[in-house]
């Protein structure tokens, strides 16, 4: 998978000139839609599907500062799935490779009802994908 790049705005910081906390959040959120692209399902394919995810936790370390204009590379890697819960890491780096967050989201799918969607009958497809991608045991 290719890493997604974000450039801080200058909206995006706070009166110290640093990316306030939030918008890390907002830019896992990026970079997921650009891994499920990558993957060949962008989200309008799934909710074409009626299959939507929601974000069941998120969890991020701020490990340095970020400021406006800097590039921030952000690695997806899907660690695991188990049919029910998506769980994906971030790593975001600064262009001089330094790590300024480290993150965790997991997802669940459901249907327009709220109920748990099995994707292996509804969208085998995805969960292929998802299988190349996922560490080997």
């Amino acid at each position: 998978m290719t890493p997604y790049t974000h450039k801080v705005q200058y909206y995006e910081t706070d009166m110290m000139g640093l990316t306030h906390h939030s918008n890390y959040i907002r830019w896992m959120e990026e970079a997921r839609i650009d891994f499920m692209d990558q993957l060949g399902f962008p989200y309008t394919r799934m909710e074409a599907a009626q299959v939507y995810s929601p974000v069941k936790s998120v969890q991020c370390d701020y490990r340095h500062t970020s400021t406006f204009g800097d590039e921030i590379t952000i690695t997806v890697t899907a660690e695991f799935f188990n049919g029910v819960v998506l769980a994906l890491a971030y790593e975001m780096k600064n262009a001089e490779g330094t790590t300024v967050c480290t993150a965790r989201s997991e997802h669940v799918f459901l249907n327009k009802e709220g109920a748990f969607v099995r994707l292996k009958r509804q969208l085998p497809e995805f969960c292929e994908s998802l299988d190349q991608v996922l560490p080997k045991k």
